[in-house]
């Protein structure tokens, strides 16, 4: 495997803007326009508010946060602020399981501010950082109750800083060898739980990406097989090191996905069944008796039918699918605070019944995820539906008119109108920024 990741930094060192497709180019931008959106609603979470007034206390300058007032900050704790706060209301981007973007893009900013680098740099940076993250992810299985937040996306978010710096193929290498030292275990069971704390390993991932290349210039070693080590016996279940790097024709980034549910991904397809039956039957929220769902064995576990907050509400099937029986939706707007206080959802929660559907876990993969939901009326009225994978978080298809939708959604409370059109004007034309000021500016201009 050692051979294959020198391969791979040495693509990352000899890659550039110009060498990558146009359909990278705009999935890239797309990407970074859902990000700042997904950055900026999460900067407004009461938690992020406390954390931010206590790190910028002692705070320098150099990068800026993306939240109210858009403050500065040292690169690392601007990194480490964005990073979190792209977590914070389970709508980032994502890919077969992975969640690069709040992981790379923050350090990748942050660096590219302070080092005052064009948008082709930054840009090109992040891409080779995804590529990084997506091909390390088809080596590794994830342990079953181990979240990826915090590790291969950590590695990549090293990576793309290390390509930001200028280091060759055997420096970006060693940033990653580096950063296997800063690899974190979070536990799937913060979900339920409402631990918030599971959204820190985006922010010290992307903290990763302004430490560790500063380490290998700076002359810290680390162990030849480090990545082979640390993935394969502490945080992975299984490795197969011949799918790790080798050079297919695909772009990692070209197979993401954009979350439009507000709420965790295992549970979307069961969410997108219930709506085809809510569709079938149309019923009022107080005309439902019962809704069944069977799902594989991860998703069924995601029952918590009085979650403690906000977070935890991200992931409890029987709340998501209260709301969307009473709301309509399960946007942003819809999975709020008030969700958790609606009396109508409440009633609604303990009505949703889960179960494991054996057939359905044998099948289930980070691509495949089943579901089948029974809509019962309290008139004896019923509507089944079933689906092997949620169809509204792919959106491989055209996904830009509801990326573009979510943003000005999650935009609306931060910028003025014109603001929102500037920034996506902005991020249109991003290899021609001469200066990450393109896009600070206009958020500072136009903030509400």
């Amino acid at each position: 495997m050692g051979a294959e990741i020198e391969k791979l930094a040495q693509f990352m060192a000899r890659t550039g803007w110009d060498d990558m497709p146009a359909a990278v180019h705009r999935r890239a931008k797309l990407v970074l326009l859902d990000t700042i959106g997904v950055t900026l609603a999460g900067a407004a979470r009461p938690e992020m508010i406390g954390l931010r007034e206590r790190l910028l206390a002692g705070a320098g300058r150099g990068a800026t946060i993306l939240a109210a007032g858009l403050p500065q900050a040292d690169i690392r704790t601007a990194a480490l602020l964005n990073g979190i706060a792209a977590r914070s209301v389970e709508l980032c981007e994502g890919v077969r399981g992975l969640q690069p973007a709040p992981h790379i893009l923050p350090g990748v900013l942050a660096i590219a501010e302070q080092r005052a680098l064009d948008g082709r740099a930054m840009l090109g940076a992040f891409v080779l950082g995804y590529e990084a993250a997506g091909r390390l992810n088809r080596w590794y299985t994830q342990r079953v109750v181990s979240h990826p937040n915090g590790q291969l996306s950590l590695l990549a978010a090293a990576a793309a800083g290390a390509r930001l710096h200028g280091l060759d193929g055997p420096g970006i290498s060693l940033a990653m060898r580096i950063a296997t030292s800063m690899l974190m275990t979070p536990s799937y069971n913060n979900t339920v739980a409402g631990g918030t704390t599971l959204n820190l390993p985006a922010g010290l991932g992307a903290m990763a990406a302004t430490l560790a290349p500063e380490m290998a210039a700076a002359g810290y070693t680390a162990r030849d097989d480090a990545i082979e080590e640390a993935p394969s016996i502490m945080v992975a279940a299984e490795a197969a090191p011949e799918t790790a790097t080798g050079d297919s024709g695909r772009w990692e980034i070209l197979e993401n996905y954009f979350r439009v549910y507000a709420c965790c991904n295992p549970i979307h397809a069961a969410l997108d069944s219930l709506a085809e039956t809510l569709a079938a039957l149309k019923p009022k929220p107080e005309e439902v008796a019962e809704v069944d769902v069977q799902t594989f064995a991860f998703a069924s576990g995601m029952r918590n039918s009085a979650p403690p907050n906000y977070f935890a509400s991200k992931y409890s099937l029987p709340h998501a699918a209260a709301v969307l029986i009473t709301r309509g939706g399960l946007g942003f707007a819809e999975i709020d605070d008030s969700a958790l206080e609606d009396p109508v959802i409440a009633r609604l929660r303990p009505l949703v019944r889960i179960a494991e559907d054996p057939a359905m876990t044998a099948r289930s993969t980070a691509a495949i995820r089943p579901a089948r939901v029974t809509l019962t009326l309290k008139d004896g009225r019923s509507a089944t539906a079933a689906r092997e994978a949620s169809v509204r978080d792919t959106l491989k298809a055209d996904p830009e008119p509801q990326v573009r939708a979510k943003f000005r959604e999650l935009m609306a409370p931060h910028l003025a109108p014109a603001g929102i059109d500037a920034i996506e004007a902005a991020v249109d034309r991003c290899e021609e920024w001469q200066s990450m000021g393109e896009l600070i500016e206009p958020l500072r201009q136009y903030a509400i």
